[in-house]
């Protein structure tokens, strides 16, 4: 789960770390009430609120100027205007899509005069099993290039689960980055709240890009972002309420609450599928024939009825999907009760697009005899004797 900036902030803010002044508004009049009370005879910086990187660097789609969702302001008149053009146009950047997010919050941060700025960030590392922070020079800049092209810049402190990243540790990336005197105090302060949020609330990633040392000597936060395990929401209401439903795609949204693991890709073909792997193998095989997915679909081992009935809707409901794949391997789900929620789902959604089914496991032959007893009342289900014969004819029949 994703949250906006100005949470993954005041998160952070209340495990100690120092943060710059802002208030957040939702329309060109509050924008300017908030430079009034930030501006301190300067300029302020409005940000964008939406799940996404790269703002500055975005474009708001149908603008006719160059506009991004990051902007220095340094008059009232100014932050009207720039507030009214980001909460009209959507934003796009390189995480969006092409059709951009729809703006409806912004923040109003008072300008902290940022000397020099690091990028600092806590993620798991798979290799070791712990939890490891990063640290690097570079700081505002797209971290996954740095790391490829210069990865020796990238500092790092392996942190205990049990224990938390230590004070020494916080001081080592703190001198390594350069940092001195009292420099190094502040900044370790970010550090250790950074790691108590991450391990506390149960983060998959934490990232403060940039921490600037600012004109008088402060070490702050100026940017944030946190994303959390879904599977651990559970335990956390608190992090759980501040989930924005308007930021997620909606589909992905319908299909959470139905317990299908849903993602909405770009192609026409749409999938159905049992199992992550076998969901990652049945989108490979299809771009190997020359498709295209619409979306990975698990709907797990105890697929029911009602399950294949919503996971059809939802599939069905992007009209760029032209054909369906169903491959599924009966082990805890039988085949013949597959079969039989494939059967229904066609009677109750009414399938408009051939749906290629292709299934292999516990009871297969008792499937194929019922999906065989349907074909004038669906014809549009089309039994495929193996995986790559399914592959080849949802790709045909899309085309």
């Amino acid at each position: 789960m994703k949250i906006h900036e100005y949470q993954a902030k005041e998160l952070l803010a209340a495990a100690g770390a120092a943060i710059p002044q802002h208030i957040i508004v939702s329309s060109p009049e509050e924008a300017e009430k908030a430079f009034d009370k930030l501006s301190n005879g300067g300029g302020v910086v409005l940000k964008a609120q939406v799940h996404a990187g790269g703002r500055g660097a975005g474009q708001l789609l149908g603008y006719p100027e160059k506009l991004g969702g990051v902007k220095f302001v340094s008059s009232k008149e100014k932050i009207k205007a720039l507030a009214q053009a980001m909460l009209a146009y959507p934003l796009k950047t390189k995480q969006t899509g092409p059709e951009g997010q729809k703006v409806t919050k912004l923040m109003v941060q008072a300008d902290a005069e940022p000397v020099t700025e690091y990028y600092l960030g806590m993620v798991l590392d798979r290799v070791t099993g712990v939890p490891v922070m990063m640290a690097c020079s570079e700081g505002g800049m797209d971290i996954e290039e740095v790391a490829h092209k210069t990865p020796e810049k990238i500092l790092k402190a392996a942190v205990s689960p049990e224990t938390g990243l230590q004070p020494h540790q916080a001081r080592r990336l703190a001198f390594e980055l350069g940092m001195t005197g009292e420099q190094v105090v502040k900044a370790e302060k970010i550090m250790l709240a950074l790691s108590s949020v991450f391990l506390a609330k149960d983060a998959s990633l934490a990232e403060i890009n940039p921490l600037a040392i600012t004109k008088k000597g402060d070490v702050v936060a100026l940017d944030a972002k946190i994303d959390f395990d879904d599977n651990a929401l559970f335990r956390h209401p608190d992090i759980a309420a501040l989930r924005d439903l308007s930021e997620e795609n909606p589909a992905e949204v319908r299909a959470g609450k139905a317990n299908l693991n849903f993602i909405q890709l770009d192609g026409n073909i749409g999938c159905l599928v049992n199992g992550a792997g076998l969901a990652m193998g049945t989108m490979d095989i299809i771009k190997y024939h020359g498709g295209d997915p619409a979306n990975f679909l698990d709907v797990g081992g105890g697929v029911t009825p009602e399950g294949a009935i919503e996971a059809f809707r939802i599939i069905l409901s992007d009209p760029k999907v032209k054909g369906i794949l169903v491959n599924i391997f009966g082990g805890i789900a039988k085949c013949d009760l597959i079969a039989d929620a494939l059967v229904k789902a066609g009677r109750e959604v009414g399938f408009k697009v051939p749906v290629i089914v292709r299934l292999e496991g516990t009871n297969v032959e008792k499937a194929r005899d019922i999906l065989n007893g349907v074909k004038k009342e669906l014809p549009m289900i089309q039994y495929a004797p193996g995986l790559t014969e399914a592959a080849k004819m949802v790709v045909a029949a899309a085309k």
